[in-house]
């Protein structure tokens, strides 16, 4: 499910037959519980909702999903590899980057 860019991951839980999930794409914890998928849906969006008020009211910035960055590290012969790569498709290494990785997920 998602709710304002967060992300979760939900689980069912057979011996107590319920629903449990959590949001996956920040570092901050937030979790949620349902007995059924209406009732899993509106503890999620409630949740992350407490969450962004919880913020306000102590003054901080909310944890935000996907800021768009991440670092990866490579070995410098990879590194050297991706930059000939994209001088060859006569692309900037981000730009070129960004087009491979959309195409791989979009598979």
């Amino acid at each position: 499910m998602e709710h304002k860019g967060y992300l979760s991951r939900i689980e069912f839980d057979d011996e107590a037959n319920i629903f449990h999930g959590e949001v996956i794409n920040i570092r901050d914890v937030i979790t949620f519980q349902g007995k059924s998928v209406d009732e899993l849906r509106k503890a999620f969006e409630d949740s992350v909702e407490d969450y962004l008020a919880f913020c306000v009211e102590r003054g901080e910035e909310p944890d935000k999903p996907f800021s768009g960055r991440f670092t990866v590290r490579l070995s410098p012969e990879e590194h050297r590899k991706l930059v000939l790569a994209a001088e060859k498709a006569g692309k900037g290494i981000e730009m070129w980057i960004e087009e491979v990785l959309s195409q791989a997920a979009s598979l």
